[in-house]
């Protein structure tokens, strides 16, 4: 891994950013068809970085018609072939770590250190989808001696796959693998907010896949929509709001295409009596995932107390939470980082001012760092609420920030339906010493994804995704290789010629 052996030395690392900001397909680079280009920023400086080509309908049309000649090839790559250039597209992520890091750092805002991990989850992935190339496999039904029946998998074609601006190059550098392992085309579309490390990830990997295999074509909601209802895109993803899952399943319709969408989430903490009050306060600050703003689809933004430790876990929060404080994003040193844009940032602080106008009480943070060095950041300190009430905002809708509720419970029944009673059905964290008690609560919490007495960690082959309206499928695992793949049936007469 290309990261200095003492960061803490070195101060904020300096980005270099990719040469090309223009559409990336057909093997080449090329200027959008109506010359739309679109600022970039820097949310930690608060400060622009470049011009990033905007794709519209039109350069959706050519990208598609070249990665349709670029899946033609590569679905007849072997498939140990095509493990062995995932395996070298992973080498080149991980050797260029810090790089890759440090532009996403600039441009989304999160900690440099935390995305140096990033890379090294993407890297992962792919190797870990280039291991299962051979598990695409069919199965032969029994027809008697006259005749043989078998089914085979074939990939789908032209995967379009739309990316959330939290982890822009760990979502490119790993939601590339499934689709790619499995024989398709891929036209990666990078979170409209922070493009440039998608764009410096297709320079890097330029030449290893047949051209059209995998594009980038950086745009807004009309490149989104474009690759969604386009007659040869063969499936379409999604990581983002619930609001963009469902405009994306509405272009897919048109013509009748699979989605798989990793939505929202109000994701709930619940902590039994019998739990460690210290363990479940930095379980709390931990499953928020203060890192990186609360910018987690993922994180445990609501806190189910039981009454019993629900005082002793609100006083030990202050101490848990001092470990993440708002920091410039590229330096090494940095815990926490700033919102990704002005408008999340003053979309948060909304919901801050309604927390309190509506009674709830701030236990700890609630405004800006007032420091010189980021005042012209978009930072927001860790901020936890407590005596928050079910009505109240916070306790109902995504902020997607470093905003969370704490609730006290002492009907397990009525906390259920409480924990179950929003649309949202990500992710739940349970943490109790009774065995029985966690399993009978992991059992009935609505969601797609559990931990007990564990948070905010995902385990590589353990599919997740989410319940209700956060999503649809299951990505990380055998599940997600599968779901670029389409079952054909074969039956051979051996006795009628």
């Amino acid at each position: 891994m290309n990261v200095a052996a003492d960061p803490k030395s070195e101060g904020p690392w300096k980005p270099v950013l990719p040469e090309h900001l223009s559409l990336y397909f057909g093997g080449g680079w090329h200027d959008p068809v109506n010359g739309g280009r679109s600022p970039t920023f820097d949310p930690g400086l608060g400060v622009q970085l470049a011009e990033v080509a905007e794709a519209s309908s039109g350069d959706v049309d050519l990208a598609v018609a070249s990665a349709r000649k670029g899946f033609l090839e590569w679905r007849d790559v072997p498939p140990l072939e095509r493990a062995r250039v995932l395996k070298e597209i992973a080498r080149i992520l991980r050797d260029n770590a810090r790089e890759l890091a440090t532009i996403d750092a600039a441009n989304c805002g999160n900690p440099v250190a935390e995305m140096v991990s990033d890379a090294n989850i993407a890297a992962a992935q792919l190797d870990f989808f280039a291991g299962l190339v051979t598990e695409m496999k069919g199965a032969s039904i029994p027809m008697g001696p006259n005749a043989v029946n078998f089914s085979v998998r074939q990939p789908l074609g032209v995967v379009a796959r739309i990316l959330a601006y939290n982890h822009p190059f760990m979502f490119c550098g790993g939601k590339m693998a499934a689709p790619l392992a499995a024989g398709n085309a891929v036209i990666i579309k990078p979170p409209a907010q922070a493009p440039l490390s998608s764009l410096r990830l297709a320079e890097l990997v330029d030449g290893l896949l047949p051209a059209g295999a995998f594009s980038v074509i950086p745009g807004g909601t009309e490149a989104g929509a474009s690759l969604a209802s386009h007659p040869d895109v063969a499936k379409v993803t999604l990581i983002g709001s619930v609001a963009a899952g469902r405009a994306v399943m509405r272009s897919a319709s048109d013509t009748v295409k699979p989605v798989l969408l990793e939505l929202g989430g109000k994701n709930a903490l619940i902590a039994f009596a019998d739990s460690d009050p210290d363990a479940v306060a930095k379980a709390i600050v931990g499953g928020m995932n203060f890192t990186w703003c609360g910018q987690s689809c993922g994180s445990t933004s609501r806190a189910f107390l039981h009454e019993d430790i629900h005082d002793a876990v609100v006083e030990r929060v202050n101490a848990a939470v001092t470990r993440f404080k708002p920091g410039i994003p590229t330096d090494p040193t940095t815990t926490m980082g700033a919102l990704v844009s002005k408008a999340q940032f003053d979309r948060v602080m909304g919901y801050i001012d309604s927390a309190k106008e509506e009674g709830a009480r701030l236990v700890c943070g609630g405004g800006s760092p007032a420091t010189d060095e980021l005042k012209s950041g978009y930072y927001i300190e860790p901020t936890i609420f407590a005596d928050v009430t079910p009505e109240m905002r916070i306790a109902r809708e995504e902020i997607f920030g470093p905003v969370l509720s704490v609730r006290r419970w002492s009907d397990e029944k009525a906390m259920i339906d409480e924990v179950n009673g929003l649309e949202y059905g990500l992710t739940c964290s349970i943490w109790t010493r009774d065995l029985a008690q966690a399993h009978r609560t992991a059992m009935a919490v609505e969601v797609g994804f559990v931990w007990i007495n564990e948070v905010s960690k995902h385990f590589l082959g353990a599919p997740f995704g989410g319940s209700k309206q956060s999503g649809i499928g299951r990505e990380e695992s055998l599940s997600e290789l599968i779901a670029f793949t389409q079952e054909k049936n074969i039956h051979v007469n051996l006795v009628g010629q």
